[in-house]
């Protein structure tokens, strides 16, 4: 086994996978329990709309910094 390496992949790699992946099923697993929420609240249409733009506002902060990321190429 070659140092630094656990399985065949480096460090970098592998925290490159746990914030592309791992987060990315963090962001998914919080949109469902925004829906849950709503559901459970009977928040109806509006009520539903007004939590995930609110409550979801974060992840979409985060996923366009991942993007803007990739189009720049950095």
């Amino acid at each position: 086994m070659a140092t630094g390496t656990l399985w065949g992949f480096t460090e970098a790699q592998i925290a490159q996978f746990g914030m592309t992946v791992g987060i990315g099923a963090f962001i998914l697993y919080m949109l469902f329990i925004v829906f849950n929420l709503a559901r459970e609240s009977k928040a109806g249409r509006f009520g539903t709309f007004v939590l995930f733009m609110v409550l979801s506002f974060g992840m979409l902060g985060f996923l366009a910094k991942s993007l803007i990321q990739w189009l720049l190429g950095i």
